[in-house]
């Protein structure tokens, strides 16, 4: 993340933000939101601050797996890590959302520890 600072959360449940944005405060993380793909794109295209994406993988629009796929085929936005948060656990849903551009996965409801650990290894 080197000079990165800040955790986006793209999520189109507004509890969801809130408690991530909660725990991560808590840990000294700093914290921007959207509620929609389509604007979280459009915040990291604006802010150049953002280190890492926790992005809902189920959202009407445009869902996780479209907003990674623009994500990895725009040249400034490409490197930046995403972690998808889903409540899809079945069999292959983590493959899936590694396959299509994430660099880690989560299920809901988010274990914070998992998140933390995950959050470091991107991190360093």
């Amino acid at each position: 993340m080197k000079n990165r600072k800040e955790v986006l959360i793209i999520d189109d449940d507004h509890k969801n933000i809130f408690a991530l944005d909660a725990v991560l405060k808590a840990k000294k993380f700093q914290c921007v939101s959207a509620t929609s793909a389509k604007k979280g794109l459009q915040l990291l295209s604006a802010n150049k601050n953002v280190g890492v994406v926790l992005m809902d993988m189920m959202m009407p629009e445009m869902d996780g797996y479209e907003a990674i796929a623009v994500m990895k085929n725009d040249e400034d936005l490409k490197d930046i890590p995403v972690i998808a948060i889903t409540a899809q656990a079945m069999s292959g849903d983590r493959e899936r959302c590694l396959e299509a551009g994430a660099d880690g996965y989560i299920s809901k409801p988010v274990n914070v520890d998992e998140l933390l650990a995950l959050l470091k290894n991107i991190i360093d």
